[in-house]
């Protein structure tokens, strides 16, 4: 067919070009039947603009050139469908469903900025997280698993704990991938046991483990150790019971050190009995008790507040019949027992102290395991005995009132009872009253008999009085001195805490530190400080300061909140701030608690804004105590009616309300660090932390 008749025809009205397209293509002939045709013809148009094409190209190109032209590119576009109908098709497919994706959503929230910041930083964590995954090669000399060993040894002595996890995390096993050895946790393990480290010491202990390694003694000792120097002390006496079941289902021995960190745990984290359950069972292992077994004794007394200084003095008085001679340590646990705990009941200490053992029938064993003891081998006489005194010493400690009660009638003379009491009953003369006071006519630190003008305990109740009962200042000396020991600035820094306060023996502590040549510190000269603050004598708190400065010794912001305790009246208190501003130290939140209280104390509401405008102006953070006595001072007492009478004490509590409801609102809260905050190898950094508040909130508000 000639190409021009072709023109014409698609010059035609529209069916004769779709029946012409039927018989061109007859694989196209569904298109004919569509309602409007293809996009390309109705592109075109019925009339016109084929033609005005058809003809422009008539004109531009000869007759042969320009039809074979348009020939070729006909058949080619009906052998292909036009994307613009492939487009067109998708479109009335999709028509109507894009409303599924909207309408599903029933809420709408707006981000913050405090959210957004929130998804950051969990992509950037996501992020390190993958490149921790895949660690750069180490380039590096390649080092040995006991060189590790000494350079994490080496960095804990340092007390840099969190480095040498870092190296053997990070470098060791990540960057060079070395198979580490059970030193490697050993020293580990035991680095976080000295620093309380619970969580940590036992993820290593598992990771040591699932690599197949045999812990070592050494890693059991690490392991109790970190469970009883850990501040949370339920949680790591339960870890420690499962550990030491773990160890018996396994039939495993624990040496003496392994037992010495069991029984330091039971006696920090548990009780005394669980203490005597430990030393019964390391008894019947065969090992033998040292001067340690005791001290860790002591430190189980010392957690009874009630009755821990009898048994402090019971398990003394054990010690020295077994023939151990006791340490510089074990003198500073008893003055640390007649510090913090109390005598407990008055008759049962009288029975158990006073009393000669020979009179002790209750308490000692029968008589079938006395012969039984007689008649065993050589070698079996030294662990039935010890045996048999830890039974002993179990139940004199564990004694009830009811069976101190029936004791058989004494035959001393001198157990005559009496109503009124002193600390000790003795039959002195008045011109001795004060060398009675010193205590020493009973020193109850001695093996042996008491006096018998002794006859019970009176009134035992403070620090010093229990003092007196082990001889006095001179007579504790006395006694360190005859076991070989002199006192060291940890000693005289107890003394200092427990003798009278305003005593002649309190001024004789400065004369003792040049006597037996020991450095005192700040810590010393900071307990005589307090106890005179606590009296009330401020000039005599400030004379310990020159005293400082001719040794050489800087105070601390502890040296400055014992003289807040003695700053009753505002001058004084606004002084001691003044004074700490010129020597360019902060006060700390203890400090302004201190004289809040003082100010508290005497309803000076006009000294309470000026302290809290100097806690403004110097951005101290605001604790919970802090709050507490705020919060106590701003409320109108029970009886208190304005309009009945009139009250000088309360006629500025309106304005001190006024103003502390303002400064709540400006001033920064303190945040309690985490004790093992400081022992993580990567903390988070300050510039993209959120407020945790802010973040708390928003989860609550979804």
């Amino acid at each position: 067919m000639d190409l021009v008749r072709l023109s014409q025809l698609f010059s035609s009205p529209r069916p004769m070009g779709l029946s012409v397209l039927q018989c061109l293509d007859p694989l196209r002939a569904r298109w004919a039947g569509a309602r409007e045709g293809p996009a390309w013809l109705r592109a075109m148009g019925p009339t016109g603009p084929t033609s005005a094409a058809f003809s422009s190209l008539r004109s531009q190109l000869p007759l042969w050139q320009g039809s074979q032209k348009n020939t070729h590119n006909r058949s080619s576009d009906l052998s292909q469908p036009s994307p613009m109908a492939n487009q067109e098709e998708e479109e009335e497919e999709s028509f109507g469903t894009l409303s599924d994706k909207y309408s599903s959503r029933r809420m709408f929230r707006k981000s913050t900025a405090q959210f957004y910041n929130l998804r950051l930083r969990e992509q950037s964590v996501k992020e390190d997280e993958e490149n921790e995954l895949d660690p750069k090669p180490w380039e590096g000399r390649r080092n040995t698993p006991y060189w590790y060993f000494f350079q994490c040894k080496h960095l804990i002595k340092e007390g840099k704990l969190a480095e040498a996890l870092d190296l053997f995390e990070r470098q060791m096993l990540k960057e060079e991938r070395l198979q580490p050895l059970e030193c490697n946790y050993t020293v580990l393990i035991g680095g976080c046991g000295r620093a309380g480290y619970l969580k940590k010491a036992f993820k290593l202990y598992n990771d040591m483990k699932k690599r197949d390694l045999e812990p070592s003694d050494a890693t059991y000792t690490a392991l109790f150790n970190v469970c009883a120097e850990s501040p949370w002390k339920d949680s790591a006496l339960q870890s420690a019971l499962k550990l030491r079941q773990q160890l018996q289902a396994r039939n495993f021995q624990l040496n003496l050190k392994t037992y010495h960190a069991l029984l330091k745990m039971t006696a920090m984290c548990a009780d005394l009995r669980m203490c005597f359950d430990v030393l019964k069972e390391m008894v019947h292992k065969g090992h033998a008790v040292t001067e340690e077994t005791f001290s860790f004794l002591l430190m189980g007394c010392i957690q009874d507040k009630k009755t821990g200084f009898r048994y402090a003095l019971q398990v003394w008085r054990q010690m020295l019949s077994l023939g151990l001679q006791p340490s510089r340590h074990i003198y500073n646990l008893l003055l640390g027992a007649a510090r913090d705990c109390g005598l407990g009941d008055p008759d049962v200490a009288s029975m158990l102290l006073l009393r000669p053992p020979e009179e002790m029938v209750l308490l000692q064993p029968p008589e079938g395991r006395r012969r039984a003891r007689r008649a065993a081998p050589a070698g079996m006489i030294d662990g039935m005995s010890a045996s048999l005194h830890v039974e002993t010493l179990e139940k004199q400690l564990f004694l009830e009132p009811s069976q101190a009660l029936e004791r058989p009638q004494e035959p001393r003379e001198a157990s005559v009872s009496s109503e009124a009491q002193p600390e000790v009953e003795t039959k002195v003369d008045p011109a001795d009253t004060a060398l009675a006071s010193w205590g020493l006519e009973a020193n109850l630190l001695t093996l042996g008999a008491v006096p018998p003008a002794v006859v019970s305990f009176g009134t035992v109740t403070t620090p010093a009085d229990r003092l007196a009962l082990m001889g006095g200042l001179e007579g504790f000396l006395g006694k360190m001195a005859e076991h070989g020991l002199r006192p060291d600035i940890k000693t005289l820094t107890l003394l200092a805490e427990v003798v009278e306060p305003g005593s002649p023996a309190e001024s004789s502590l400065l004369t003792l530190l040049e006597s037996h040549q020991v450095e005192a510190d700040v810590t010393f000269f900071n307990t005589i400080m307090r106890k005179k603050s606590k009296l009330g004598d401020l000039e005599g708190a400030k004379a310990l300061l020159p005293v400082l400065a001719k040794r050489g010794i800087v105070p601390n912001l502890q040296t400055f909140c014992n003289l807040a305790i003695a700053c009753h009246r505002p001058g004084d208190g606004l002084q001691l701030l003044a004074d700490m501003k010129k020597s360019q130290m902060v006060p700390n939140t203890h400090i302004y608690s201190t004289l809040v209280n003082a100010a508290l104390k005497k309803l000076d509401y006009t000294y309470l804004i000026s302290i809290l405008k100097d806690m403004r102006r110097n951005r101290v953070p605001v604790n919970e105590v802090v709050i507490r006595q705020l919060e106590f001072a701003a409320q109108y007492p029970p009886t208190f009616d304005r309009y009945k009478g009139k009250n000088t004490y309360l006629e500025k509590i309106d304005g001190f309300r006024a103003y502390y409801k303002q400064w709540l609102k400006v001033m920064p809260a303190e945040e309690t660090p985490h004790p093992w905050q400081k022992f993580r190898t990567k903390p988070k950094g300050d510039q993209d932390s959120v407020p945790e508040a802010a973040v708390d909130g928003g989860r609550r508000g979804r």
